[in-house]
């Protein structure tokens, strides 16, 4: 329980409040009587709150049905950009500049600061955050005791059998900071996190300082009407990172190189570069074969030969990354982490199923046109000879320019594509694909299955032994997003096992 008079005073020495409304008298602070009022939770989902709850009014689609809903559960506050004259003058109407950040400030307030009690590292970057983040997890983890925390796109742990599966890849403010406090009294003591560009752009992180901040990468991607208008947009939120990190790490081979070191220098006293090509990078790695590398450092302790599980040059990086973040934030000890990195795995990240003396697939959720390129140009360098297969489709209602990329990287590497859907939301997942298709240039060969698992087996009925099926976009999935609704779906590595098994295939 926390006094409402305490959230006040943070949206006041933040300059967010406006005003408060009760009765339809305005004031600035709390009458007298009132100072006492006290919160027993917070909410943005109407659906979520009971007995004297505090109720955000968020959301470009919020209607003021959910309001009502929620002075009907009890919430006896609320928090808004605008004043609801129709509504009970029972409830407290607190009236804000920006809504989002308002959230923020208040559920860090709320639950106490947890940040102040974790070492937190962030990253960022069109392709690569989940690996990296994962690494990165699996690494504290060994040197911690377990005591590491991950909130990633695919999974969120907060210490001990506390697992589940994510709904975005940075969570709202108020669920961040809830989180957080749950992973602190779980005996948490380090936080990995991905930072989307979106939970910049809605302003779910305004506030929050990491100790370390990872850019791993840069390439158009969510340019639509709903995410970003355009590159620019995209690119200024992923660089807000460098303004809300006390150090930095950055990938001198991405795209812009030179400009985000002048960021770094400009922000940072203390920031750090690695490469893979360039020597003049702090650390400086090469890759032996697929799944082996090496580091050449004399700085943080990190010179030696690594072995990782997930195949590629582009997962050997996010490796590296992932060791030098463990290396500042862990004072240099880093005895384990070769061990570590070796035993790290990622769900539907380069998940390889090896048929026995016939064809390898390859389950990978590349979904962009960066990831889709580094993916297939891995598989095209490691198979010359091979006849590549490939079933992905595009998402819909955001990321609309991935269509035509898409359909360029495919013309490069592939010879035979099933266009199909994935979460295709409220589009058609047919005219998703006319789009790809269109763009698709050359030789390339393509068929259009809307229903995805019976995409995934018809290029598995077509292949031989001298391809290689790569199924994209889904990864690990159990779900497809349609229409609004979260549906059932087998996954993407069940249904090569099924149809493996119903063939009496065997597995190496």
């Amino acid at each position: 329980m926390r006094k409402l008079e305490a959230s006040l005073e943070i949206l006041r020495q933040s300059n967010i409040l406006k005003e408060i409304i009760i009765e339809g008298s305005w004031y600035y602070k709390l009458p007298e009587e009132l100072l006492e009022t006290s919160l027993t939770g917070m909410a943005y989902d109407s659906r979520k709150v009971a007995k004297d709850f505090l109720f955000f009014c968020k959301g470009l689609n919020f209607k003021e049905d959910y309001l009502l809903n929620a002075i009907k559960q009890g919430a006896k506050v609320y928090v808004s950009d605008k004043y609801y004259e129709n509504i009970s003058d029972n409830c407290i109407a607190i009236i804000v500049t920006d809504i989002r950040k308002a959230m923020a400030i208040m559920s860090m307030n709320y639950y106490d600061y947890p940040q102040n009690e974790l070492k937190i590292i962030a990253y960022t970057g069109t392709k690569g955050k989940t690996t990296s983040a994962y690494f990165c997890h699996s690494i504290l983890q060994q040197a911690t005791d377990n005591k590491a925390a991950l909130f990633s796109t695919l999974e969120t742990h907060l210490g001990g059998d506390n697992t589940f599966t994510s709904e975005l890849t940075t969570a709202e403010s108020l669920d961040l900071y809830r989180m957080m406090r749950e992973a602190v009294t779980n005996g948490v003591t380090h936080l990995v996190m991905e930072v989307s560009s979106q939970a910049y752009k809605q302003e779910r992180v305004y506030g929050l300082t990491y100790d370390i901040g990872v850019f791993l990468n840069i390439s158009p991607d969510h340019i639509s009407p709903i995410e970003h208008p355009d590159f620019d947009d995209y690119f200024y939120c992923k660089r807000r990172l460098f303004h809300h990190s006390r150090q930095m790490i950055l990938n001198m081979d991405s795209d812009y190189a030179d400009f985000l070191k002048e960021v770094s220098e400009y922000n940072k006293d203390d920031f750090w570069t690695y490469s893979g090509t360039s020597q003049q990078a702090d650390i400086h790695f090469e890759s032996l074969d697929s799944k082996n590398f090496t580091v050449d450092d004399s700085q943080l302790n990190l010179a030696e030969t690594y072995e990782i599980q997930v195949e590629g040059a582009f997962n050997q990086t996010n490796a590296v990354s992932a060791l030098m973040a463990c290396s500042l934030i862990l004072n240099k000890e880093t005895s384990t982490f070769k061990d570590a990195v070796k035993k790290t795995t990622i769900p539907g990240r380069m998940e390889k199923i090896q048929v026995k003396d016939s064809f390898p697939v390859y389950i990978d959720y590349a979904h962009n046109h960066l990831s889709l390129d580094v993916l297939l140009s891995f598989i095209a360098d490691e198979y010359p000879d091979r006849t590549l297969r490939l079933v992905i489709g595009s998402t819909g209602d955001k990321g609309q320019t991935r269509r035509l990329s898409f359909g360029k990287v495919i013309s490069k590497y592939i010879d035979h594509v099933y266009l199909t859907s994935d979460d295709p939301g409220t589009e058609d997942p047919l005219e998703i694909a006319a789009v790809i298709e269109k763009s698709l240039t050359g030789t390339t060969q393509s068929k259009t299955i809307s229903d995805r698992q019976s995409a995934i087996e018809a290029a598995l009925d077509d292949a031989s032994a001298e391809d290689v099926v790569i199924i994209a976009g889904k990864g690990a999935d159990r779900y497809q997003i349609i229409g609004t609704k979260k549906v059932d779906y087998i996954g993407d590595g069940d249904v090569v096992f099924e149809w493996l098994k119903k063939r009496g295939f065997q597995l190496e």
